[in-house]
């Protein structure tokens, strides 16, 4: 699968549609392809969407939120409709399908106290379960399948950013991602750097609390005499790996740097690194993932237990 950018001259018309188990993310999907450039239309009856795709070529590509509370919603009715938009030359269609484990669903609806669309006549969990299972043949046949048991919202948006960003032709847009090994590598990392050999700022007490945007916990970590060579070694690395990866097509590079709390030492490369690949020409965006619920963070259990 190839994202919608690459193929915009070919078809006159392109549309996405996005389906998926209740509470899987959909509304997170057709929020992060609106961002994206697409028109977002949700729950439309399958009975009105080859409408959409007569007259003149459409401006910008449309993204549909298809799942079991729309109208005349049946496998039959959607199969029919993408054997249509298979045999129209004017349109180029693709599928998405979120995945998702049953108990995430569960606890998701538990978390946010709404009812599941199917659970009027049956249980929750009789519900989710039903629901997963009618939707098989669209899992089948997706041509994207995204699993978001173990994603947050973050993670999905930058997900479909992955596939479908819409920048100018030959442009690839990087994420640099620091985090906690602590609490496990983020989902979808291209590649991932271990920065917990550089010196630790947890063990100095008037830095412990603060982050490495700090300029005095910056100036701790940079002090390490690996530092300088471990971020020209990074920098070396992706000025070769970065134009092969544009080169094959890719859009999207993630790259995470971790250390033990995710706070310090991470978080102070990712920076150094992002100012070091802008200034070369990429397009670089940051997320600190452990100091994104608030900076300063109270430390970890154990924090601090390898300098």
């Amino acid at each position: 699968m190839t994202s919608w950018g690459t193929q915009q001259s070919k078809r006159e018309h392109r549309v996405v549609l996005v389906t998926g188990a209740s509470g899987a993310g959909r509304s997170t999907a057709l929020d992060a392809l609106e961002d994206l450039g697409f028109e977002i239309i949700d729950n439309l009856p399958l009975s009105l969407v080859p409408r959409l795709f007569q007259g003149a070529p459409l401006e910008r590509p449309i993204a549909l939120g298809i799942d079991v509370r729309n109208r005349d919603f049946t496998l039959d009715t959607l199969a029919a409709l993408l054997d249509g938009f298979a045999r129209d030359p004017a349109v180029a269609a693709e599928l998405i399908y979120l995945d998702c484990e049953p108990e995430v669903l569960l606890r998701r609806y538990s978390e946010t106290r709404r009812r599941h669309p199917l659970a009027s006549d049956m249980p929750p969990d009789a519900a989710v379960e039903r629901e997963i299972a009618l939707l098989a043949p669209l899992r089948a046949r997706a041509d994207l399948r995204i699993d978001t048991t173990a994603m947050t919202p973050h993670d999905l948006r930058a997900e479909i950013a992955r596939w479908y960003y819409p920048g100018e032709a030959g442009r690839l847009s990087l994420s640099l991602h620091s985090f906690s090994y602590k609490r496990g590598a983020p989902p979808g990392l291209d590649m991932m750097f271990d920065c917990r050999f550089l010196r630790n700022p947890h063990w100095v007490p008037e830095l412990r609390a603060r982050d490495g945007r700090d300029a005095a916990v910056a100036a701790h970590v940079m002090d390490d005499p690996n530092h300088g060579p471990f971020l020209a070694q990074l920098e070396a690395l992706l000025g070769l790996v970065l134009p092969a990866h544009l080169e094959e097509g890719r859009t999207h590079v993630a790259i995470g740097l971790g250390c033990t709390g995710g706070q310090h030492r991470s978080v102070t490369v990712v920076e150094n690194l992002a100012q070091r690949l802008a200034q070369a020409g990429w397009q670089v965006s940051i997320r600190h993932r452990e100091l994104e619920h608030g900076a300063p963070r109270p430390p970890l259990k154990g924090d601090g237990e390898r300098p």
